[in-house]
């Protein structure tokens, strides 16, 4: 089958006269595909996607509907760009920061963790990162040297790709399932069959997860929490879409519902929080860590092989994230400690701007199953998936690989579930940040002349 495909392809890509009608000339799409170096573009990565997108848009001259890739498309928290314009001005740009960054925002980083999550953590645990991805490659680099007798971490997947690749690089094993066909009680099992090895250093996953949208629950968290405290393993959380479950009200400070998060139920954590997401920030590459007292004042002693010492939050700061960038930008670290200090004191809903992900993405879901396409996620538990930065999607007939290919054709950027670890091959994700409610019009042309040419029996 996979033969015949090809063989057809080949013939129409050399038989003008045969060539298929789509929104973009099927020749321009069969070239960049063949010169796009990629065994198989449907199982490319992110930034391979954007990349062949780019190249399309720029050689047909239609513009795409970008569902591949995660950038914010609201503008930035005004209460950053104020405070980064301040800090400017004041000369921070002609001096290094300090590693553990400054104080003023670790003490607001503290403060948010109590005002929205409910938890309390001590300023000096509370680290300025990179990005939540310079986060993550910091956490890998400690986490998984703690204990020489085991081998690297666990991930419950669906989830970042990127992640997967920075234990790659830095040469750690890692194993993984798919945690939505364990959800509930069925998860401890899970995780039983993994702990028990005595292999697994940490686990990583998104909530909400990346590309699913379901949000792990309280019980679930638990469970997480007391295995992880019970098998000495670390949890290193993803929160880069903190608050965003929009069926419920995280953006009252110090108010109840507040963010979900194993910190409630275990001292072994490493919190990551992005400013990309949630305060559409991307652009400044800023985050924060967030490690709990008892584990930043642990000691192993087996890190004193990679690092200056033995504690946990001392090899963090003087030795990951020394080593991976000396510290995070001046002036970007005053923008996130307006933003978050504005949100602490209640003069800024962060919340309520994002709340546009979830306007769009109900719209856009609706177009989809409109025109044949069935939601792959569909079910957080025992509720229907809610409306967010991603969605997922499938086709009758094709799998995700099969149908992020064809869809470059109808003009179409999105990337497979199976690069994320997802056991559901048939399907794709869907970012809606991108997607201007402009183009809802062209996505419903385009679906339908997709739908016509792929008849489903």
């Amino acid at each position: 089958m996979e033969g015949s495909k090809n063989y057809a392809t080949l013939f129409v890509s050399l038989n003008p006269v045969f060539m298929r009608k789509t929104p973009v000339d099927a020749q321009i799409v069969e070239e960049v595909i063949r010169k796009s170096c990629l065994e198989r573009v449907g199982k490319g990565s992110i930034r391979e996607i954007v990349r062949t997108v780019n190249q399309l848009q720029e050689r047909s001259g239609i513009p795409y509907i970008r569902m591949e890739m995660g950038v914010p498309g609201l503008p930035a928290a005004p209460p950053g760009v104020e405070a980064e314009i301040e800090a400017l001005k004041r000369g921070v740009a002609a001096s290094y920061p300090m590693i553990e960054g400054v104080k003023e925002l670790k003490e607001e980083i503290s403060r948010f963790a109590r005002l929205f999550m409910d938890i309390e953590v001590d300023p000096k645990g509370c680290l300025p990162t990179v990005g939540s991805m310079m986060g993550s490659m910091a956490a890998f680099m400690v986490v998984n040297r703690t204990d020489p007798a085991k081998e690297g971490t666990l991930f419950l997947d669906p989830g970042f790709p990127v992640q997967k690749q920075q234990c790659h690089v830095l040469g750690h094993n890692f194993m993984s399932f798919d945690v939505y066909d364990n959800r509930g009680p069925k998860l401890k099992e899970k995780l039983f069959e993994y702990l028990e090895t005595g292999k697994v250093s940490s686990i990583l996953y998104s909530s909400p997860n990346n590309p699913a949208w379901f949000i792990l629950t309280e019980e679930e968290l638990q469970i997480i929490g007391e295995m992880a405290t019970e098998y000495g393993v670390i949890v290193i959380e993803d929160l880069a879409y903190f608050g965003m479950d929009f069926r419920k009200d995280y953006s009252k400070p110090g108010e109840p519902p507040y963010q979900p998060t194993v910190a409630r139920y275990t001292d072994n954590y490493v919190l990551l929080i992005s400013s990309s997401k949630s305060f559409c920030y991307a652009g400044q590459r800023v985050g924060m860590m967030i490690i709990s007292d008892v584990l930043y004042n642990r000691r192993f002693p087996a890190l004193k092989r990679y690092f200056p010492s033995s504690e946990f939050g001392y090899a963090m700061i003087y030795g990951a994230l020394y080593s991976l960038s000396a510290g995070v930008s001046h002036s970007s670290q005053y923008a996130l400690q307006g933003i978050l200090k504005a949100a602490n004191d209640g003069t800024y809903n962060f919340v309520e701007q994002v709340r546009e992900y979830g306007r769009k993405a109900a719209i856009m879901k609706e177009i989809f199953t409109r025109n044949g396409f069935r939601i792959v996620y569909d079910k957080d538990v025992d509720q229907p998936i809610g409306d967010g930065f991603y969605f997922t999607v499938s086709y009758p007939g094709l799998s995700g690989a099969e149908l992020v290919e064809e869809l470059l054709y109808y003009g179409i950027g999105a990337i497979s579930l199976e690069i994320t670890g997802s056991n559901r091959t048939e399907g794709i994700r869907a970012c809606v940040s991108q997607v201007m409610p402009d183009q809802f019009k062209d996505l419903e042309e385009r679906l339908k002349w997709f739908r016509k040419d792929h008849p489903v029996a």
